[in-house]
């Protein structure tokens, strides 16, 4: 049998979730409190069984896919939630051509999985060709549970990654951060840029991501927090886009001035907690008509954190 790639068997049972769990939303949290009370009930650890990679980006790379959150991300993420185990698997194309009840075969025999949640909108095994009750009937040969989650509907709507990608790119970052539960974070560490922020007065963070896949939210000016490695958080203001004023088309850059910061920062990692969407990116007259905005905009942004 194909053995999991990465990871170690366990002996002791699990009851657990399967899915990516990109961005691990409200409707993965409400999936994982489900797991905890199941595993609580039953006398077995809680875990959540995820995947390094989106199965997209291994099944067709040749197509752009973007995540919310990188593997390291989404680990520290699921963690903070309390389950007991988090599992992370390899998906290979070998992995892609298992049938269902081979990859649960798997779950069982090296992972001891004995309970498992599927979402809603999860299918999986080879061309995904078979559905919920076949997993039901596979489960039921291997003595493994097979429960079925339900989606999560909010005020907002429902709740899925592919709804907060494109609500990130449409600039609705108010909405996607109900869904997270928390601020789209984006990471990377600052380099050299073109020190125009300076010379207008306006020092900027130019921050190259960490996580080449990670989807970057729409072009324009946001109110965001910045940690710093040593944990000190700051206000700022992050600039996403092209610098249209500027007769730089090409020159696209995600860029933070720090409030109230002085200091060498070049070579640092930064995380970049996105708080709220203040103005689309826009050409203005002169470097002073921008200058102007940029006053106005610092303006807006510190009363929207204080």
């Amino acid at each position: 049998m194909t053995a999991v790639p990465h990871e170690t068997s366990t002996t002791r049972p699990l009851f657990a979730a399967l899915g990516v769990f990109d961005g691990v939303h409200r409707g993965h949290r409400a999936v994982i409190a489900r797991v905890e009370a199941e595993a609580a009930a039953r006398r077995l650890d809680s875990a959540v069984i995820s995947f390094r990679t989106h199965p997209q980006q291994v099944l067709h790379p040749e197509v752009p896919f973007r995540m919310l959150t990188s593997p390291q991300e989404r680990e520290a993420l699921l963690r903070q939630t309390g389950i007991d185990r988090v599992v992370f698997l390899d998906f290979t194309r070998e992995m892609s051509q298992l049938s269902a009840f081979e990859f649960l075969q798997i779950l069982s025999s090296q992972l001891q999985v004995k309970g498992l949640i599927i979402g809603y909108d999860h299918r999986f095994g080879h061309n995904r060709a078979e559905g919920f009750d076949d997993y039901v009937r596979y489960g039921q040969q291997l003595g493994m549970e097979i429960l079925h989650a339900d989606e999560l509907v909010t005020d907002d709507g429902p709740v899925s990654s592919s709804i907060i990608r494109k609500l990130l790119l449409q600039g609705d970052l108010t909405t996607a951060n109900r869904l997270l539960s928390y601020p789209y974070t984006l990471h990377g560490k600052v380099v050299n840029g073109f020190h125009v922020g300076r010379e207008l007065g306006f020092p900027t963070a130019n921050i190259d991501m960490d996580y080449p896949d990670k989807l970057i939210p729409a072009n324009g000016v946001y109110a965001v927090h910045i940690v710093l490695g040593d944990g000190r958080r700051y206000g700022g203001m992050l600039n996403i886009g092209n610098r249209p004023t500027l007769n730089r088309p090409n020159d696209y850059s995600i860029e933070a001035n720090i409030f109230d910061f002085s200091g060498n920062l070049y070579g640092e990692n930064l995380a970049v907690e996105l708080v709220q969407y203040i103005r689309p990116e826009r050409t203005f007259a002169n470097t002073e008509a921008l200058r102007t905005q940029l006053v106005a905009d610092e303006a807006a942004i510190r009363k929207i954190l204080v």
